[in-house]
């Protein structure tokens, strides 16, 4: 098995042990409330609060925090009866995913080192009339 192959089985599997984090980044709604919520300051907000900057149903973004929370990117604390969200600086996870991407990189500019994928010229693939 090649050098090249056992990088790509390697980094299949970590890409699926970040499939959670990978869709719940990949729904709009859910960016503009990860990022309300990093604007919001370390003490959190509250489901009312971030309905109000996002203009969504508070059932709605209730749902989009659980998926969130469920990804490892968000976190909650509680004060009596109020729940706190806000984004979780768990380092580790952070550390991970940008050695996720630092291995996809590597892997890309050495298959672009050995003239791998090679892709003919744009005008090579016109049409002809």
């Amino acid at each position: 098995m090649s050098n090249c192959t056992v990088n790509q089985a390697a980094l299949i599997d970590d890409f699926r042990s970040f499939l959670k984090v990978f869709s719940a980044l990949g729904d709009e709604n859910r960016q503009l409330i990860f990022l309300t919520l990093m604007a919001g300051g370390q003490e959190g907000m509250r489901v009312p609060d971030i309905t109000a900057r996002v203009h969504l149903s508070r059932p709605a973004v209730s749902r989009h925090l659980k998926i969130m929370k469920e990804a490892g990117l968000i976190n909650c604390h509680r004060e009596g009866t109020r729940n706190y969200y806000y984004v979780d600086a768990n380092e580790s996870c952070w550390h991970q995913l940008r050695e996720f991407v630092d291995q996809i990189d590597d892997m890309a500019a050495q298959a672009a080192a050995s003239g791998y994928p090679y892709f003919s010229r744009a005008e090579d693939n016109l049409p002809t009339d």
